[in-house]
């Protein structure tokens, strides 16, 4: 008979030795990784294209002249009249960036302190709650964007509206310019 739970007793050995290695890989994946030193993440200056996106993305300064040139490449292409200023002036307004202080945050330690006295459903229920306002928030603003952008159109002739159309949006839709081929 004992030959019978050998067998078993291996693969029980296996079950525990798979366990204690899962449980491992949850223990090493929850620890926090040491900072990386400053210099591996800064961009390498000998390469031009190293980090050309987040040089950008956290400079507002190079951000605000990066979409004052675009406006300024899409005016002329779009050959914008006199008569289109006023539309051109709320469609590049519309389009301007939140200022990060225009936008309304929270108090983190505030809302941590108040998270901490929620039980589980309740932390998840205001979660949610949060993650709704904020959808909501976003909507309204891509609506809003939205509306702009259908408002200029309509103020262009027929070619205006064809070289509105050949250019390309930020992430690679059609409808303003963008970095990458703008």
């Amino acid at each position: 008979m004992t030959s019978v739970f050998k067998p078993l007793k291996s693969v029980n050995t296996l079950v525990l030795a798979g366990i204690l290695a899962a449980a491992s890989l949850a223990a090493t994946a929850q620890t926090v990784a040491p900072a990386a030193p400053a210099t591996a993440s800064a961009p390498d200056k000998s390469d031009p294209t190293a980090g050309h996106h987040d040089q950008h993305r956290h400079d507002p300064a190079k951000m605000q002249a990066r979409i004052a040139q675009h406006q300024a490449e899409l005016k002329a292409k779009l050959a914008i009249t006199p008569a289109q200023e006023g539309a051109w002036s709320a469609y590049t307004s519309a389009l301007q960036p939140q200022a990060p202080h225009a936008v309304q945050r929270p108090d983190r330690t505030a809302m941590r302190a108040e998270v901490e006295k929620l039980t589980t459903p309740q932390r998840i229920d205001k979660m949610n709650a949060l993650r709704t306002q904020h959808m909501a928030e976003m909507n309204a603003a891509l609506t809003k964007r939205g509306d702009a952008i259908k408002s200029f159109y309509a103020a262009l002739n027929a070619d205006q509206q064809k070289v509105f159309d050949a250019q390309r949006m930020g992430r690679g839709g059609k409808g303003h310019p963008s970095h990458h081929n703008g």
